[in-house]
Parts: structure tokens; C-alpha cells; sequence
């Protein structure tokens, strides 16, 4: 069931259980194995969300984004020395606007991602909008703040965290997170008007077969669809 964003309320404390502390630990391990092997491929990424924040539940997955573009094959390698099938191979591209993106899904409780264009800047800071921490933040234990899909700001202490609603305070949270007030105010609108209208899906999504790359399918829906084409042509 998708969270509801929360308009109001006061700022209080959630303290966690060994079992949700064990948790959070097991997912960073996985996060962490993953992205030392893209580092040995030359590869920085990153984990964002909930395993970022630390307030994980037993359906968080692990969302690991190489926020660059890069030849699909490098990461196909990298992750092909861990794991020997994935699940899912597609690209998205959530809006018109957005860059279209490179999903790989290991399993049911992992995705690698990286952009197939140009990232914008909002779509740079939506990563810092959710939390998100690298590989050396992962060693030390480090979790950092950040908004839920409740639109909670999330903020990390000893015990667990603190949770406080966003909407009305977007300046205070933008500060906070060290991204603009433009990216708080788009997430605000995003995630209220898919409360109120139900899911709003994506532009397009396609699965890939397991001998398809992800720049040659691109390259043949860019030249049916001038809207992905005038997107890649963005920004290059």
C-alpha cells in the first residue's frame, strides 16, 4: 500500500528495536559489497533512501544509483562477478523532462540505476531530497537525514530518529538537506498530487531481453519518438 504524506503534526522520536538495527545492518552490508565491486570496475555510486537514512523496514530495498552516465556494459560486468542472472533489465523515463534511466534489477530487494542522458539539477538533488550516502559514509556507520515518501523529514540519532513533517516548513528543510527549495516544493507537489489522484505512472517503460543493450534500444525508441530524442539531445 503507498504511504500517504503526512500535513501535519510534531516532531517526535522513533527508537528502534535490536531486530530493526540488524536490519539496517544487513541491507548496508549488501550495499556496501555492491558498490566496492563497481569502485574495482572504476565506478562511483552511491545508496539513497531509507538504507541512506537508516529507517529501514522489512519492505526497504536497497536502491544503489551511479548518478553519471556510463556504458552500460561496465556495470553489466561489475555486477555480473556478483551475481549471476538479474531479474529485470529496462529503461524509464518517468516524464518527458527527465532523463530516461537504466534500471537494473538484481532482485526483488536490489536495483542499480544510472541516467541514460544528462541528469538536471533537480533530478541531481532528488537523490539528496531521499538521503544519500557513498561507500565511505557506509564503513564509518554514517546515516545522514532526509524526507520520506510519507514527506516526513527523517533525521538520524543514537537511538533512531526524528521524525517531523515537511510541508509548510520546505525553506527550513531545503537547508537542511543542503539542495534548493525548488526540489523540496517539486517533491511536496509530486508526492500530494499522487495521494490524491492515485498512481501517475511513467512516460515510458521497456524491458530489455537479456542479449539487448540498454543504448541500442534507446537509440531505436529515440528515432520514433522526438520527445526522448529532443531529452538525449539535452544538455550533450
Amino acid at each position: 500500500m503507498a504511504k500517504k504524506p503526512v500535513r501535519r503534526g510534531d516532531r517526535v522520536e522513533v527508537v528502534y528495536s535490536d531486530e530493526r538495527w540488524r536490519l539496517l545492518a544487513e541491507l548496508r552490508k549488501r550495499a556496501v559489497q555492491v558498490i566496492r565491486k563497481l569502485r574495482e570496475h572504476g565506478l562511483d555510486a552511491i545508496v539513497h533512501g531509507s538504507v541512506a537514512r537508516g529507517d529501514v523496514t522489512k519492505h526497504s530495498d536497497v536502491d544503489i544509483v551511479i548518478p553519471y552516465q556510463v556504458a552500460s556494459f561496465k556495470v553489466e560486468t561489475a555486477l555480473g562477478e556478483l551475481f549471476p542472472t538479474f531479474m529485470e533489465k529496462s529503461i524509464v523515463q518517468a516524464t518527458p523532462q527527465h532523463a530516461p534511466k537504466a534500471h537494473i534489477q538484481v532482485d526483488d530487494k536490489l536495483t542499480v540505476t544510472f541516467p541514460l542522458a544528462k541528469l538536471s539539477r533537480l533530478e541531481c538533488e532528488f537523490y539528496g531530497f531521499g538521503g544519500v550516502v557513498n561507500l565511505e559514509q557506509l564503513e564509518r556507520g554514517e546515516r545522514v537525514p532526509g524526507v520520506d515518501k510519507r514527506l516526513m523529514l527523517i533525521e538520524p540519532t543514537d537511538r533512531g530518529h526524528l521524525e517531523s513533517p515537511i510541508i509548510g516548513r520546505e525553506s527550513i528543510v531545503a537547508k537542511k538537506l543542503g539542495i534548493s527549495v525548488e526540489t523540496v516544493q517539486q517533491r511536496v507537489r509530486v508526492l500530494t498530487r499522487r495521494d490524491e489522484i492515485g498512481r501517475t505512472g511513467v512516460y515510458f517503460k521497456r524491458s530489455l531481453e537479456d542479449d539487448e543493450s540498454f543504448e541500442d534500444v534507446l537509440k531505436k525508441m529515440a528515432e520514433r519518438d522526438p520527445v526522448i530524442r529532443g531529452r538525449l539531445r539535452w544538455g550533450a
